[in-house]
């Protein structure tokens, strides 16, 4: 989702610090590398051994961690720009109570943008209220996908993604991947994918 622009809190800052926060992101970076980018969480345990040994709340501990995993939220995202042309889709895939469509993909100069649509029977919203999720798209390993705004009505929710570079504009043989999570930041996969090839 676009992020608002980040304000800096407060103007004071202890130039004494300086030192130790250089040292941090190093630190960061370190355990980044280590880690091959997948450090996981720490137990809890681990947590509370740390708040006291330390002389920190476990709750902040917790947040300062779960931050540490979605560094890659933070990328700066790509706001098209440049409309060239729609490139027709026309893909549909029925899961259960509920139908998904991808009808085009819209080309800019420097990114593509695709709406992902899903539909259900509006006398059944409990149903999508209880298994919808958040969707990751992919669309291979050269592109970056972001979900950028979305919403919904009765019986209908549409998303919109940003992929960047843009995808070429002969797209035969490219597979989109929709790919349901119970939760943001790609975690707790539900086991749901909608799967787009086109022909």
């Amino acid at each position: 989702m676009k992020r608002m622009p980040f304000e800096r809190p407060t103007e004071h800052y202890d130039e004494r610090i300086i030192t130790i926060d250089e040292q941090i992101c190093a630190l960061l970076k370190h355990r980044k590398d280590l880690s091959d980018n997948n450090p996981g969480f720490p137990p809890f345990e681990y947590i509370s051994h740390w708040a006291e040994t330390f002389e920190f709340y476990e709750d902040y501990l917790k947040a300062v961690f779960g931050t540490f995993s979605s560094e890659e939220h933070f990328k700066p995202m790509v706001e098209p720009s440049g409309f060239r042309k729609h490139i027709p889709v026309l893909k549909s895939v029925e899961e259960g109570e509920f139908f998904y469509t991808l009808n085009s993909i819209r080309q800019y100069n420097n990114a593509s943008v695709v709406t992902f649509s899903i539909d259900w029977d509006m006398k059944n919203e409990e149903a999508y209220f209880h298994k919808h999720n958040q969707f990751e798209l992919n669309v291979g390993e050269l592109f970056d996908c972001r979900m950028i705004n979305g919403g919904s009505t009765s019986g209908h929710a549409s998303y919109n993604y940003v992929i960047s570079p843009p995808l070429p504009d002969i797209i035969s043989g490219l597979e989109l991947v929709f790919t349901q999570y119970n939760k943001p930041f790609k975690k707790n996969e539900s086991g749901c994918k909608i799967v787009y090839k086109v022909d």
